[in-house]
């Protein structure tokens, strides 16, 4: 995106004008009106088309640097696709359900808090939605903690700090192939650097929900039955049905690109399916567009189990599409180039850029509450940085996640946010200090940045902290 050249050159107080313009529509949207990003994001590109026009910038420009802005996001475009029938094709072979079925076996009567976050996070994987697992596994758990009168803050807490540990780690997971798309990075490899900063969080957090747990009693705890007695209702759960899961790991350790490896993990789930299940060729089509439907007839359990598909990511493709757009044109337009170079001088250190990128992507979940902006809006903006002070580009996607994605169910007035308190029923301020993954993510990727430790430097470079 940064390699756009910029046909105009505003000055400062114009770049800063519409950006807090754009940021205010787009947050006043979101927060105060109920609407999607898309709409929002479509009037800001229509006022940088008249901001150019003004600025006597030939339209063809404008609508060049609009389409070499959606470019730059046509890999995560194709990786979206294969996500969406692989969400889908590891529901019908029984691969999630087996999955989600084996996290509720480690259920015990003591360390209540810590097993809630440990399964949330295995479902999270799983799944590779922190929303949905929120709005099933977290709500049964929120049911239990009513029903065992241990603390609703805490246990919505370490519901959030695993969904969204999940959430990151997950391959299937939208926000992760979006973060490591913008930069150009393979999604394994994304996935394998975040472990240096996601791994210690997610140890310190167990540790803590565990000293936070109270003793329950095994009666009590054993409600969780319900979930597994409708899993296995569907009957899907097959020690052979997580073959599909090691394709993906076989493959992911022999570094196979990460478009064919969710497409020969697809195709094997799609043939495991067939040891249990009776679809036709016709049905497995729709599935693979249209997302799977489980029939237990139990609502919470059928919730879980349901989803995926190529339709599933219409709305995330229109959206990185469209945002992606806008940068191109922040670009063309000279707006981003503007502002970098009024920090540049305050950029040129390791730790410095790894600060700035990292409180950007805050700055956005908190001023406009959209984590996919967040990561697309950051990735844009600091690639150049990154670049200039020998990064490689798996560190930013790193610094996008752990600031980005699981910083945006701390704002209350966020998409996730919102979601989340009236999924669960408890204020986000009220679960926000017991969410300690999602705490200690972006301060761990900024204590490295300062340290160096963990970072990946480009050849003939050094650390320059």
């Amino acid at each position: 995106m940064f390699r756009i050249k910029a046909v105009v050159s505003p000055t400062f107080i114009e770049s800063l004008a519409l950006i807090v313009a754009i940021i205010a529509a787009i947050s006043i949207s979101i927060t105060q009106l109920g609407a999607v990003p898309h709409l929002p994001i479509l009037g800001s590109i229509l006022l940088l088309f008249g901001y150019g026009l003004l600025k006597k910038v030939p339209y063809r420009k404008l609508e060049r640097g609009l389409v070499e802005g959606a470019g730059a996001g046509m890999s995560a475009v194709f990786l979206f696709f294969f996500i969406g029938m692989l969400i889908s094709s590891w529901m019908m072979s029984g691969t999630i359900p087996t999955l989600i079925y084996a996290g509720f076996q480690l259920i015990t009567p003591q360390f209540f808090f810590a097993i809630v976050f440990v399964i949330t996070a295995i479902v999270g994987i799983s799944i590779g939605s922190s929303l949905t697992t929120v709005a099933t596994v977290g709500v049964a758990f929120m049911g239990m903690a009513t029903v065992l009168d241990v603390s609703m803050a805490v246990t919505a807490g370490a519901i959030v700090s695993g969904a969204f540990f999940g959430d990151k780690m997950s391959p299937l997971s939208d926000t992760t192939n979006l973060a490591s798309s913008i930069v150009g990075v393979d999604l394994f490899e994304h996935i394998r650097n975040m472990g240096w900063t996601t791994y210690p969080a997610f140890a310190i957090s167990l540790l803590i929900f565990g000293f936070l747990s109270p003793n329950v009693s095994q009666g009590e705890v054993e409600q969780i039955t319900f979930f597994q007695e409708g899993l296995l209702k569907t009957g899907m759960i097959h020690w052979y049905t997580v073959i599909p899961l090691l394709v993906l790991f076989v493959l992911t350790i022999l570094k196979v690109p990460a478009l064919m490896t969710l497409a020969l993990s697809s195709i094997s789930a799609v043939l495991i399916s067939f040891f249990h299940q009776s679809f036709t060729a016709s049905q497995v089509m729709d599935i693979l567009f249209n997302g799977f439907a489980s029939t237990t007839g139990i609502e919470d359990v059928d919730k879980l189990i349901s989803g995926g598909g190529l339709q599933s990511m219409f709305f995330t493709i229109g959206l990185v599409l469209l945002a992606l757009s806008m940068g191109g044109l922040l670009f063309t337009l000279g707006i981003v180039q503007c502002l970098l170079a009024k920090i540049e001088s305050l950029l040129k250190k390791v730790s410095s850029v790894i600060a700035a990128s990292a409180l950007t992507a805050i700055g956005i979940n908190v001023l406009i509450g959209e984590q996919y902006l967040s990561i697309l809006l950051t990735g844009q903006a600091f690639q150049s940085q990154y670049e200039k002070v020998g990064l490689t580009g798996k560190n930013l996607s790193r610094v996008m996640e752990d600031a980005g994605t699981v910083v945006n169910p701390l704002v209350p007035w966020s998409v996730c946010g919102i979601f989340i308190t009236s999924v669960l029923g408890v204020a986000t301020l009220d679960y926000l200090p017991f969410a300690f993954f999602c705490l200690l993510s972006p301060i761990l990727t900024v204590l490295f940045g300062f340290t160096g430790k963990t970072l990946t430097y480009r050849t003939g470079h050094t650390d320059k902290k």
